[in-house]
């Protein structure tokens, strides 16, 4: 039964050394997409974790488990990982990680039909605002000008996306800065950041004292942002892009001595203002690989008592 321990000392330590080191390293902000692949990879280690010390706990406790599970594998790859030295801990602990594994999923489907809820909602207040003309129909990839005071654009994501822009951007918008606006959302629906978004809010709001899912959100929601506005300045260029971001969101308080100190928005301008070096693409290929090895390091601990055997 120490396999299923290890691994969830090893979730443990990952959930822990993982915000640490992303925080320390200085080329998060350079290379948002490198930082989300990298967050991604950890997340999933330390579910992965849980998942293979559940498997393994739940084997040890219940002998029809170990049947399903270790059924093609010798009897001595069986008993090398004493699987009946459990008791009642392996019951509690599989058990346990179950039930986290079911309220994991509750939460993503909770989180889905939320937001699948308010695009509807969305939806219909445009359908209000905008009526479609006689003979006009909804396709993918239309654009819809809303009236509107307030200098504003979102991407509505489904079957039929939606780009909105309200008349008050079409009027404070210069040039080419409109095209890095658009160019920015779509940036969005192109990598479907929802999706990273939705999963992470649905982590964080399933185990809300779990720093590691609570960074993850906070890391998801930024990281998206900076590799939205990199789509947008390699085309147009970081000047119109954040020139764009000031006209969007300067009537939002976003600036000056009383801003929001959680806003983003100054951080992203000045990011775009002074770009900082990016990394090699030999530097990039290394953390991406790095990245994809850690969810391979639980496999590993996992299938090691039975590779000892059968060597």
């Amino acid at each position: 039964m120490m396999v299923p321990a290890a691994l969830l000392l090893l979730g443990a330590l990952t959930a822990v050394a993982a915000p640490r080191l992303l925080a320390r390293a200085d080329w998060v902000d350079r290379e948002p997409v490198v930082a989300l692949w990298v967050w991604q990879c950890a997340v999933a280690a330390v579910l992965l974790c849980c998942a293979l010390s559940m498997t393994l706990s739940a084997a040890a406790a219940w002998q029809a488990v170990r049947g399903q599970v270790f059924a093609p594998a010798p009897s001595g790859v069986v008993e090398a990982y004493a699987l009946g030295t459990g008791g009642t801990w392996a019951a509690t602990t599989a058990v346990t990680l179950a039930l986290g594994g079911v309220w994991t999923g509750a939460m993503l489907v909770r989180e889905v039909v939320r937001a699948r809820a308010r695009r509807r909602s969305r939806r219909a207040e445009l359908l209000v605002r905008a009526p479609l003309l006689p003979g006009e129909e909804s396709g993918a990839g239309r654009l819809t000008v809303l009236e509107g005071e307030r200098p504003d654009a979102w991407w509505l994501p489904g079957a039929a996306p939606q780009l909105v822009v309200t008349t008050a951007a079409l009027r404070r918008l210069k040039g080419r800065q409109l095209d890095a606006l658009l160019a920015h959302e779509e940036g969005h629906a192109k990598a479907r950041h929802d999706w990273l978004l939705h999963c992470s809010a649905a982590l964080a709001g399933g185990f809300p004292q779990v720093p590691v899912f609570a960074a993850f959100r906070t890391e998801m929601h930024r990281l998206v942002e900076l590799a939205a506005d990199d789509m947008a300045s390699r085309r147009f260029g970081r000047l119109t892009t954040a020139l764009a971001l000031v006209e969007l969101n300067e009537d939002r308080g976003v600036f000056g001595p009383g801003a929001d100190p959680h806003a983003h928005v100054p951080p992203r301008v000045h990011r775009l203002l002074t770009p900082p070096d990016r990394l090699t693409a030999a530097r990039r290929l290394r953390l991406t690989a790095m990245a994809a090895l850690v969810p391979v390091v639980p496999v590993l601990v996992a299938f090691v008592p039975g590779l000892r055997a059968l060597g």
